[in-house]
């Protein structure tokens, strides 16, 4: 500890330096910049009132913006003249300020504080009416607003997740954005740290009920945590900071092949300067998953070994999740608060598998049919507590945020495997496997974000964070031999892993007169012990820097310019450093490589806005030490790896823009075509140089007639490669209605998912010696009708509360 204390020392101390030789080297040129804050009548910040800056001539509108959450808004590269600050907020009546100067000798003009005044007459009987777009692009990300989502509505966060612009789920649902894997996925700015078969298992968890917004960041400031090459996804959950007892209750049913059913409780009290929040969710989930594998080995005489796998595999699950919460204000300019959230899924597999095996296409000399049964349980259960502390009212302010999780993962498993001659008699004695496989993952993070403007157009940000994770795998494996069951010492193990990273950033922002430019760097030093329990263990450790630049450039009021830079690591998985074998079936097995390296990845984008709609990016992105998924043969078996790849290449133009056709017909398409090619290099086993152009577009439309409000998207991506596979074409359209009641406290959503059912994951691979195809399909078109209910004071608008960590627990894999 005294080690990592004087690390972070020494950082900091490097950073301030830092801060302090950069200071002079800037003047500040001649800017017009507005600023201003909003206060209620107990003088408490307004937060996420629509403020608008007029011309005070003719009252024209000149730009627009909402108000943070601790009330102050601020209007940049503004020319010369005469202005007025309109302000609107539900439950408030208008308020103006007075007529505004901004000359050429005073770069930034501050407005005397609005008092805004309750209006009375409405605040008993005003609801919110209004919704955002469900695609909104801001200057350093895009933000999925599903909140009042008819196609949201009833789902799990991973469908919704899947709908966002850019985003994609692969044959395992690893999640990919535009066309890259290796997205960190936090939600409420804090980092998962699980793997990505426990993150698909966390949000198959969460009801969609709970979500208020997805954003999708590209290229992160030093800010974040380095992981995730392709960027960050960040899922926002709902809180309300509305005063008494407010709240809603959704209940959703679903029909696919099996009924599906779910239910949600949102409560919401503040009374004074204490906030409390929660939810409670449960759900059940049954579905269909087909499997269809053709595969031929060829060995070493180039003969060559014919499998035909088929496989039904119906699963369930019953998940319950939870969420408590409080914020308390010691006084306006502090607050101090907690966030307690878990969910349980237990589930079960029944699987059925047919293997035709011959020397033939079509022609059987074996077979085998494999039944297994996989009972799973997952636990999880977080805290964090958070203390923010806002200095002074020029934006100086402190938080600290600490975090624990815990998650307990089982699985047991029982297969079952008859061997078959061609004419059907039994070849010999079945095999009988069990496997029991507990896991546990625990996490400790802690952090302090601190932000300081040093001038009236230059900002200071810096931190810096500690994060410890310890996983413990252990396989017991067993055998039955002569009728009993024994342990198999061939297959049982156990693997123990505990990493530290340390880690500090520093960002410096100048605001010029109508460019602002952001350079950060963040260091990270990483130290990890993988154990194989009976085998050496691998050390590492190794001291990183992520640099980043910012620039914007307002080119006049409907166009501006946008670059960004920033390099990126993604660390292996913990599953995928453990070398023991874990045998699937005879004749298929998996093993980890504990000598994996982390991938680094450097990405350049340019961003071109036209009148605040209209998006077009430039992407490239350069990846070395690919980690990339390997299917290899080792006689007549299969084997499922991971190697480090010499080079990964990504170019990408992305196009997104909201329209509006008629005032009842609006929508946002979004388009991204790429290309993905990988190289490697005579040390790798398998020796490619291939790449693919692909491309992926989302087509949103939402139709308004009265209290009636349509939504259908329409989702495409194109054949690609990746790695070693060939991934076929992808389409599906999905439609919904919704209605409401009772003063729209009642809301009914009809939708239905894949309506012509079109939504596969095939793909094939032809490369060494292994040559197969899979073809996938879910119980993926699905009805649903969901009820929602609220209930209480709805007339102001909600704030989100930001906690700390999230990253390490998008490295976890776990059994589906």
């Amino acid at each position: 500890m005294k080690t990592i204390i004087r690390q972070l020392y020494i950082l900091m101390c490097l950073l301030s330096c830092a801060t302090a030789y950069a200071q002079p080297q800037i003047t500040a040129p001649q800017t017009h910049t507005i600023t201003g804050s909003l206060l209620n009548e107990q003088g408490k910040p307004v937060d996420y009132a629509t403020v608008t800056l007029l011309r005070a001539k003719d009252s024209t509108v000149v730009k627009g913006t909402l108000s943070t959450e601790t009330g102050t808004y601020i209007f940049d590269h503004i020319a010369a003249g005469s202005y007025i600050i309109a302000v609107t907020n539900l439950g408030y009546a208008k308020a103006y300020s007075a007529a505004i100067a901004a000359n050429g000798n005073q770069p930034t003009v501050a407005v005397p504080t609005i008092k805004m005044q309750a209006n009375s007459r409405n605040l008993q009987t005003i609801t919110i009416s209004g919704t955002k777009p469900l695609i909104e692009r801001k200057i350093d990300r895009t933000v999925m607003n599903v909140e009042n989502s008819v196609l949201a509505a009833g789902n799990t966060a991973l469908e919704i997740l899947a709908r966002a612009p850019g985003v994609s789920l692969d044959k395992d649902d690893n999640i990919s954005l535009k066309g890259k894997e290796g997205v960190t996925v936090m939600i409420n700015d804090k980092l998962t740290y699980l793997t990505a078969a426990q993150l698909a298992t966390l949000l198959r968890s969460t009801d969609g009920s709970t979500i208020k917004s997805i954003e999708i960041i590209t290229n992160p400031s030093a800010k974040y945590d380095a992981a995730g090459n392709s960027g960050i996804i960040n899922i926002k959950l709902k809180k309300n900071t509305q005063s008494g007892t407010n709240g809603s209750l959704t209940a959703a049913v679903a029909r696919g092949n099996y009924w599906r059913e779910s239910t949600n409780l949102n409560l919401n009290h503040k009374e004074g300067d204490l906030n409390v929040f929660g939810s409670f969710g449960r759900g059940d989930i049954k579905r269909d998953h087909d499997l269809s594998i053709n595969r031929v080995i060829t060995d070493g005489a180039g003969n060559n070994t014919y499998f035909n796998q088929i496989s039904k595999m119906p699963g369930v699950n019953h998940y319950n999740n939870y969420r408590l919460g409080a914020d308390y204000d010691l006084t306006p300019k502090h607050t101090i608060g907690f966030v307690l959230n878990g969910y349980s899924n237990t589930g079960r597999d029944d699987n059925n598998t047919s293997t035709i095996i011959g020397r033939q296409f079509g022609v059987a000399d074996s077979s085998l049919r494999t039944t297994s049964l996989v009972n799973q349980s997952y636990k999880n259960f977080a805290l964090n507590l958070n203390d923010r502390y806002k200095i002074d009212t020029a934006g100086q302010e402190i938080s600290f945020d600490l975090d624990y999780s815990k998650f307990r993962n089982n699985a047991n498993a029982d297969y079952h495997t008859d061997y078959f001659l061609p004419d059907g008699s039994t070849q010999h004695a079945p095999q009988i496997l069990r496997n029991q496989t507990p896991s546990t993952i625990s996490i400790y993070t802690g952090k302090f974000d601190y932000t300081k403007p040093i001038t009236k157009t230059i900002k200071l940000e810096t931190g810096a964070k500690f994060s410890s994770v310890k996983t413990d795998n252990d396989l017991q494996a067993q055998i039955v031999s002569n009728g009993v069951l024994i342990n198999d010492v061939n297959r049982t193990n156990r693997f123990i892993y505990d990493e530290k990273i340390n880690a500090g950033y520093i960002n410096l922002n100048k605001q010029f007169k109508k460019t602002s430019i952001q350079v950060g760097l963040r260091a990270e030093q990483t130290k990890s012990n993988g154990n194989l329990i009976g085998s050496s263990p691998v050390n590492r450790s190794y001291l990183n820097f992520f640099p980043s630049v910012f620039i914007n450039q307002t080119l006049n009021d409907k166009n501006e310019l946008n670059f960004s830079y920033s390099r990126r690591i993604d660390r292996p998985g913990y599953d995928d450093l453990n070398p023991f074998i874990y045998y699937l079936d005879p004749y298929t097995y998996s093993q980890g490589n504990a000598f994996l390296n982390p991938q680094y990845t450097q990405n350049f984008e340019l961003n071109y806005t036209y009148n605040h709609n209209l998006n077009v990016s430039l992407g490239y992105s350069l990846t070395t030490d690919v980690i990339t998924e390997l299917i290899l043969t080792q006689g007549n078996k299969s084997f499922e790896t991971h190697q480090n790849l010499k080079t990964q290449k990504s170019y990408n133009v992305n196009v997104n823009t909201p329209f509006t056709i008629a005032k009842w017909w609006t929508g946002n398409i979004n388009v991204n075509a790429f290309y993905l090619g990988f190289n490697t290099d005579s040390t790798s086993i398998v020796n490619f140089n291939d790449g693919q152009l692909a491309a992926q577009g989302k087509l949103t439309q939402t139709f308004t007639f009265g209290a009636y409000r349509f939504e259908v998207l329409g989702d495409y991506r194109s054949p690609l490669t990746y790695g070693i596979y060939k991934i076929k074409a992808r389409y599906s359209i999905d439609a919904g209605v919704s209605h409401s009641f009772a003063a729209k406290k009642l809301n009914v959503k009809l939708a239905c998912d894949d309506i012509f059912f079109l939504r596969r994951n095939d793909l094939s691979s032809h490369i060494v010696n292994n040559n197969f195809d899979i073809k996938q399909r879910n119980d993926s078109r699905v009805v649903r009708l969901t009820l929602t209910y609220n209930f209480g004071n709805s007339a102001i608008k909600s704030r989100q509360h930001r906690t700390g960590a999230d990253d390490e627990s998008n490295r976890v894999k776990g059994s589906n």
